[in-house]
């Protein structure tokens, strides 16, 4: 199995998400952060079999509308972000872009 490292900024996405789902309804935030964690985790199987967007592979979350953005390094699977698709995808990029 791969290792897998969620860097920090993706961590603080995770967290984001979850407060935002939290507002909806108390209870939806844990089981996003479940959800997203186990979608990550499925990359030490499933590493570098996703599509690219923006330069990154995407993993489509099982059920949130969320992209994980990883990268593939000679020792791990490096996460740069887990982004919300329902926003811009020129926001999407920008963001992308600045986490390089």
């Amino acid at each position: 199995m791969r290792k897998i490292v969620v860097l920090e900024e993706a961590a603080e996405d995770i967290e984001q998400g979850r407060k935002f789902y939290d507002l909806q309804e108390i209870g939806v935030g844990d089981y996003f952060e479940d959800t997203i964690l186990s979608d990550i985790e499925s990359l030490g199987l499933f590493n570098g079999i996703h599509s690219k967007h923006f330069g990154f592979h995407r993993l489509l979350s099982e059920r949130f509308p969320f992209g994980i953005y990883y990268r593939e390094t000679p020792t791990a699977t490096e996460v740069f972000a887990v982004l919300d698709l329902r926003k811009n995808p020129v926001w999407i990029h920008k963001e992308l872009k600045s986490r390089k």
